[in-house]
């Protein structure tokens, strides 16, 4: 018993000091730009052991410095309710959980709403179901700047934490700036800049509207995106954010 008693409580300062660790690290981005994060670095050394060479394109540039065009088109496409939210939209995310529902019974998949919604791909019989998500600009950054990229419930949940914990620390306009400097935009292509100049070859402050909407319509598929450039969809899609942009509120 003692043994037991002793185990769970390094445990629980194991847990204690992560989420130490945590809140120091967030609290720091106030005034520190991180050069890289943990995706990026996953990425990184997943391209060395495959290719068996580092291609990494990325650039910070302060928020001014990207155009305000992107900054809607990203808001548009992937978070229109960014500057109102607490970092979490419960609605969106009870959204997701119906329609991962609903597509697990079409599917004959038997793995449970929340199972699904927090692993991302559900398990059991039957093909699997297009699992539908609802994480915000800001739960993306916890995740990309200081997780791994398995799915389970625990990480789902260390993602919340992560996401209030911004939203504490830091204000909208920054959690953005971070964002565009960081997300993925093709294969080892990360930040506003480097996706400016690899597709558009100009600056990130130079983006028009019909760019902008292109570069935020690829974000939740950047690899795909990369290698089907004329993708109907893809066309499409910008066509419907670009139209949107007008309504979008930056920080």
């Amino acid at each position: 018993m003692k043994a037991l008693t002793r185990w769970l409580l390094l445990c629980l300062l194991a847990f204690a000091s992560l989420q130490l660790f945590f809140v120091a690290r967030i609290a720091a981005l106030v005034v520190v730009n991180p050069a890289s994060t943990s995706f990026e670095r996953s990425e990184a050394l997943r391209l060395v052991r495959e290719t068996g060479h580092l291609r990494w394109q990325q650039q910070w540039v302060p928020y001014a410095q990207i155009s305000d065009q992107l900054k809607r088109a990203v808001i548009a496409s992937e978070d229109d309710g960014f500057v109102d939210h607490d970092g979490v939209e419960w609605d969106a995310v009870q959204k997701a959980w119906k329609k991962n529902a609903q597509a697990e019974a079409r599917a004959g998949v038997r793995t449970s709403p929340a199972v699904a919604l927090a692993l991302g791909t559900p398990t059991g019989r039957g093909r699997q179901p297009k699992i539908v998500g609802g994480s915000t600009i800001t739960q993306q950054l916890a995740k990309n700047l200081l997780l791994s990229g398995e799915r389970t419930l625990l990480r789902k949940g260390q993602e919340l934490v992560l996401t209030l914990l911004l939203e504490t620390f830091l204000d909208k306009r920054r959690i953005l700036e971070l964002y565009l400097n960081h997300v993925e935009w093709g294969e080892g292509v990360f930040g506003a800049e480097a996706a400016a100049q690899h597709y558009f070859h100009k600056p990130a402050a130079r983006l028009n509207a019909a760019e902008a909407a292109r570069l935020a319509v690829m974000l939740p598929r950047p690899k795909y995106f990369e290698k089907l450039p004329g993708s109907p969809y893809l066309l499409s899609r910008s066509a419907t954010i670009e139209a949107r942009m007008g309504a979008a509120i930056l920080p």
